[in-house]
């Protein structure tokens, strides 16, 4: 599948540079020249368990140079979604697959008011990587990751990427409720980036503290009361697999984290702020998630 990452961040170009690496045809798109320059002079470098690989990767600023796509993948922050898709229209054929792999809530929604929705997938990842500078990320991550249609029926196109995705070393599995798999990954979104983006902390360091790790549980156990009122799935027990999340992305420093290390807006509202605002809807008191939120919000305003 020809196959175009619109945002070539940490993510982005972890999942671009191991589809190329697999033998796949993938384009990767961002807006930092810098980024893009460095990637199609040097090649994408990606450390991994102590060794480093450099990986040839087609890298564009501009989208319209690539021509048409069979899956565009979104890995830009929640705030750039709106016009991400409305860039990407020109990738568009008739069987095109537009897939988000964001982070939080609300991108299905803008993605779908410019997109037929039949060709819209959702998607949440496991992996982690962190940006080290232009062109060179770290794999620090390796959690599963879950694609799914809108609809809730396994389909051949979804079990297409999965198995695509899977062949490049991303375990991926194509789901019949992506929804509540989405409510998943917000409760270790919810559980972990806040708190590292504030303490400056990685991933698994927040297990290493009791006052983080009470943090953690409560900010969770607030989405999970959210989660339940509104009728999500739940399987397991949540604040374990956000431990679980938190001990497998160890050395990870959180997509939030890298956004306060840069000084650069975060995707809040789409996390702990989406939270809040389900609450309110239900009437649900989440004085954790609120406060987060809040803190976070008046932070960004010095950047």
């Amino acid at each position: 599948m020809k196959t175009v990452v619109i945002g070539a961040g940490a993510m982005g170009s972890l999942l671009g540079g191991l589809l190329t690496l697999s033998g796949e045809e993938v384009w990767l798109v961002d807006i930092w020249k810098e980024n893009v320059g460095a990637m199609r002079s040097k090649g994408l470098t990606i450390e991994e368990k102590g060794k480093s690989l450099t990986v040839p990767v087609k890298a564009v600023t501009d989208i319209t140079s690539i021509g048409k796509a069979d899956l565009v993948v979104y890995f830009v922050k929640t705030y750039q979604t709106e016009r991400a898709v409305l860039d990407s229209l020109v990738l568009q054929k008739e069987d095109t697959i537009f897939l988000t792999l964001q982070n939080g809530l609300g991108n299905e929604e803008v993605i779908c008011e410019k997109v037929d929705q039949k060709k819209v997938m959702l998607g949440v990842t496991g992996q982690g990587a962190t940006l080290l500078e232009p062109g060179h990320i770290r794999h620090a991550g390796w959690g599963k990751t879950f694609i799914g249609e809108l609809h809730h029926r396994v389909t051949d196109r979804a079990i297409r990427v999965a198995q695509m995705l899977c062949h490049a070393g991303i375990e991926t599995e194509a789901s019949s409720n992506i929804h509540d798999r989405v409510w998943d990954k917000l409760f270790a979104n919810v559980g972990i980036n806040g708190l590292t983006a504030l303490t400056g902390l990685k991933n698994g360091q927040l297990l290493d503290h009791p006052e983080t790790l009470r943090l953690m549980e409560t900010l969770v156990s607030e989405a999970l009361e959210v989660a339940r009122r509104k009728g999500i799935g739940i399987e397991g027990n949540p604040i374990e697999k956000v431990k679980e999340a938190a001990e497998a992305t160890r050395e990870n420093r959180s997509s939030m984290g890298q956004d306060f290390d840069y000084k650069r807006r975060t995707e809040i509202d789409a996390i702990n702020g989406a939270v809040v605002r389900e609450a309110q809807r239900l009437g649900i008191p989440v004085p954790y998630n609120q406060m987060i939120a809040d803190l976070i919000k008046v932070i960004e305003k010095r950047f």
